[in-house]
């Protein structure tokens, strides 16, 4: 005999009824709905909508509420949902609240958030989700019911709060890195005009730019490869052939995502480049990755031009000014310019591990949670049920 699961025990034998979501809740109809032009980010009271926010928005208008009480709320054209337990404003249309006529709200908000199979090609969801089908033990005994569902709601809220108190953990250890690396940088790469000499990146005794090897393909027409395909903020694709090889600094030319953290790129080896990167590297006298470094103190905004779709020309590009500590003496110009990447690169190195580390980590939790979650509710069907 095997050994009975967590559910079995729970359930103890009692029976389970599967029931459409539709049967189980009541839609609660709001005392007032409001428009988006009402929304600010600070205020008394706060307002709920279908988009993936949980709270969209705030508003000091004295506007009746909801009470406080359990609800859950579904998005109608977004299938979004939350669960609220405090008085709230409904924002723009397309929400349904529900409602549990008998059962704990809760249970039913983790019932539809494990049973509910979205189908993108409704414009409006409820009447899918609606008819989803969802386990209620205990159906003649309402305090056995209530109780085994409060367990399982207990279980869950566990899980939940584990995985909430992990991501902040790591989003503040994070930012903590973020803060001491750009406070490094900027401490390593603040000189006087007695310790540096400013050379502009136009400068060719310093600096070499290797932008006719450019070359954009369209995505139809690139031939998949190992080679990483650079464009203005990140490598857009991997194929095959290459426009430069060796170990290089991506300035973009137009498209980077913010104007105050100017995209900045490093490449090695072999990488293909397209036209909305200029390509630049240090010579024999300046360290390449000590460049990279200091790129990201530059303020780019006074050396762009352009409307909505600003650019850093090459013209342009070529009198921003670099400083090169001891520029008379090659040898030891180059091992102060190594120091400052050694350590630049460890807070890189670090930072970057907790970033992609703090992804990878909440993605095992949230597996780990719907693991359980399914656990919880793998409740035994009726053969009419069984696929």
């Amino acid at each position: 005999m095997t050994n009975p699961t967590f559910l079995e025990k729970l359930l103890d034998g009692a029976e389970v009824e599967w029931k459409p979501l539709g049967e189980v809740v009541s839609i609660i109809n709001p005392p007032t709905k409001v428009k988006k032009e009402i929304y600010h980010t600070v205020g008394k009271f706060p307002i709920i909508d279908q988009g993936a926010s949980f709270i969209a928005g705030y508003t000091d208008k004295n506007i009746k509420c909801l009470p406080i009480d359990e609800y859950v709320v579904f998005g109608d054209h977004s299938e979004h949902i939350k669960y609220i337990d405090f008085a709230f404003i409904q924002g723009a249309d397309g929400l349904k609240i529900l409602k549990s006529n008998l059962n704990s709200t809760k249970y039913i908000y983790y019932a539809l958030k494990t049973f509910y199979k979205k189908e993108l090609s409704y414009k409006r969801h409820w009447s899918v989700a609606k008819e989803t089908i969802i386990p209620i033990p205990c159906p003649d005994d309402p305090k056995k019911s209530l109780t085994i569902q409060a367990e399982i709601v207990r279980i869950l809220d566990k899980f939940t709060s584990l995985t909430t108190e992990l991501t902040t953990e790591l989003t503040t250890e994070l930012t903590a890195r973020k803060k001491q690396y750009n406070y490094y940088r900027e401490k390593l790469l603040t000189f006087s005009d007695d310790e540096v000499e400013w050379k502009p990146l136009g400068d060719e005794k310093f600096f070499e730019i290797k932008n006719k090897s450019r070359k954009p393909v369209k995505s139809s027409l690139r031939v998949p490869g190992k080679t990483p395909y650079y464009g203005a903020n990140n490598i857009q694709d991997y194929v095959d052939g290459y426009t430069h090889n060796g170990e290089y600094v991506l300035i973009a030319e137009d498209g980077t995502k913010s104007l105050e953290k100017y995209s900045i790129q490093y490449a090695t080896k072999k990488f293909w480049a397209n036209n909305h990167v200029h390509i630049v590297r240090g010579k024999h006298n300046v360290n390449t990755k000590y460049l990279y470094h200091y790129l990201f103190t530059v303020n780019f905004i006074p050396f762009l031009a352009g409307g909505e779709r600003v650019k850093l020309t090459k013209g342009k590009m070529i009198n921003i000014q670099i400083p090169i500590p001891c520029p008379d003496d090659p040898k030891k110009s180059l091992a102060i310019q190594a120091e400052i990447v050694r350590i630049l690169d460890k807070f890189d190195t670090l930072t970057n591990s907790i970033s992609e580390g703090l992804p990878k980590e909440i993605e095992q939790r949230q597996k780990q949670y719907e693991y359980y979650r399914k656990q919880l509710f793998n409740f035994p069907k009726p053969e009419s049920m069984e696929q």
